[in-house]
């Protein structure tokens, strides 16, 4: 069988793409990146906004409501971008809101979509070099490929 019946030009890629967002800059340029994917593979783009459940702020009083109402805040915002994005270049998409680890968040909602590819933003904190980062944890699995945007 020749070469050319294997591979048809322009109709192979993703067609669900999952993106990590929380307002950093570099999770904004990874979304800007699969908005771009998204449009032009003609893909379903599923937003992930993971707020974090415990930390440092759940034992301050007080701090645990805080981080929800400026996660929320977050999302809303980000939520809003993606519709007038939508209005100026229309992509199908989705927005979720998870509560967890970001990692298992992701995972979670890659494997229920049947995500062809995710889409995260390179970590900035300098811990991530030793315990690993949302995007290195998410190569590791092994599951869908991962772009990760710097």
């Amino acid at each position: 069988m020749a070469a050319e019946a294997f591979f048809e030009l322009g109709t192979d890629g993703p067609k669900v793409i999952v993106t990590g967002v929380d307002g950093s800059e570099t999770s904004l340029r990874a979304a800007a990146y699969a908005w771009g994917l998204a449009r032009r593979q003609d893909a379903l783009l599923v937003f992930v906004h993971v707020t974090s459940v415990g930390g440092l702020s759940a034992a301050t009083p007080g701090g645990a409501v805080a981080m929800r109402e400026a996660d929320q805040q977050v999302a809303d915002e980000l939520r809003a971008e993606a519709k007038a994005a939508a209005a100026r270049t229309p992509v199908r998409y989705e927005f979720r809101d998870e509560r967890g680890d970001a990692f298992a968040a992701l995972a979670r909602v890659a494997d229920e979509v049947k995500a062809d590819a995710v889409v995260v933003g390179a970590s900035a904190q300098a811990g991530h070099r030793l315990i690993g980062s949302v995007a290195v944890r998410l190569v590791r699995a092994g599951r869908w490929p991962v772009t990760v945007v710097p």
